[in-house]
């Protein structure tokens, strides 16, 4: 195995031996360069299904999850026979970790994201984010490689520009982000952020962190949130807010209404998006993917069979 860079962990494949409904393989990309990072980095992928499928299913994950969230989405769509593909940013899941909460920015989860959709050559993409998700997805999605998307389906997230600040939830959520830093409780976030019928899927999302240095990504992403203009990400959410005003392919939105930070954050989706149409709604707080999966894929399944590509 080669050598990590100075300041990057890894964790040991044996915190996910076992994990409950998880059989799939890892794969593996390596982003050579890593911005901020000064070294290269190995993402974990999920390829499921027919690598010449017709159809291929891209989800991303949020903060603090990773593509276990999708575990009930993914075996559903590669059932079905699309080509279902999940992968976990930097700092998250079985993807390398930069052990400096500084080391994490927009740059560096886009090149993520970038070099595995080239890698793997995705093209006529059905783009599927939540929470962080759709920060990164929905930008570079509609911003670097409009021409591999070939439609949406949006759940919990939003784009922040910090224009008009944000929710109280969402305040003290990253006041504490930043207070705790690489301390970030992860088992009881996860424990109170899931329904109670899904509590026992809690140790697969600890997983990831066997201490806290390797919490670094986890606590970055909420601080990384603009609640004020300039920067960055608000620049980028910005840009995104434009293209999507003008987005002219298929978008679904699946929501979560008990959500206490994005709940009502579907009005804003189907406000900015001419083919958003009205919303799902499923009952599954923040994290629906975790109690909904296989419903999520469903509706995938149904917006790839009513909007069949040219």
């Amino acid at each position: 195995m080669a050598a990590l860079p100075p300041g990057v962990v890894r964790t040991p494949d044996a915190r996910f031996a076992g994990l409950p409904g998880w059989p799939f393989a890892p794969h593996y990309v390596t982003l050579d360069d890593a911005p901020g990072v000064g070294g290269p980095l190995r993402l974990h992928v999920v390829d499921e299904g027919p690598r010449d499928a017709s159809e291929t299913v891209l989800m991303l994950h949020g903060e603090p999850s990773w593509s276990y969230l999708y575990r009930d989405a993914i075996a559903r769509l590669a059932e079905a026979g699309v080509r279902a593909v999940a992968f976990d940013f930097p700092g998250f899941g079985r993807s390398d970790k930069p052990t400096a909460v500084g080391a994490y920015s927009y740059a560096l989860h886009r090149a993520a994201l970038l070099r595995v959709v080239e890698a793997l050559d995705l093209s006529d993409v059905t783009l599927v984010v939540q929470d962080w998700g759709g920060l990164m997805g929905l930008s570079v999605g509609a911003l670097d490689v409009p021409d591999r998307i070939a439609r949406l389906v949006v759940l919990n997230t939003f784009l922040p520009t910090g224009e008009g600040g944000a929710n109280l939830a969402f305040r003290a959520w990253k006041l504490s982000a930043r207070v705790l830093g690489r301390r970030l409780p992860i088992g009881p976030l996860m424990r109170l952020a899931l329904p109670a019928s899904q509590t026992a899927s809690v140790p697969a999302y600890v997983a990831p962190f066997p201490s806290a240095r390797y919490k670094a990504g986890a606590a970055a992403w909420p601080v990384m949130v603009p609640t004020s203009p300039g920067g960055p990400v608000a620049e980028a959410m910005g840009r995104t807010r434009d293209a999507l005003s003008r987005w002219d392919k298929p978008c679904r939105l699946v929501w979560s209404p008990q959500d206490p930070i994005l709940g009502g954050a579907w009005r804003f989706f189907e406000r900015l998006v001419p083919t958003a149409g009205p919303p799902t709604f499923v009952r599954g707080g923040h994290f629906l993917q975790d109690k909904h999966g296989a419903e999520i894929a469903g509706h995938v399944l149904d917006l790839i069979r009513q909007t069949p590509r040219p």
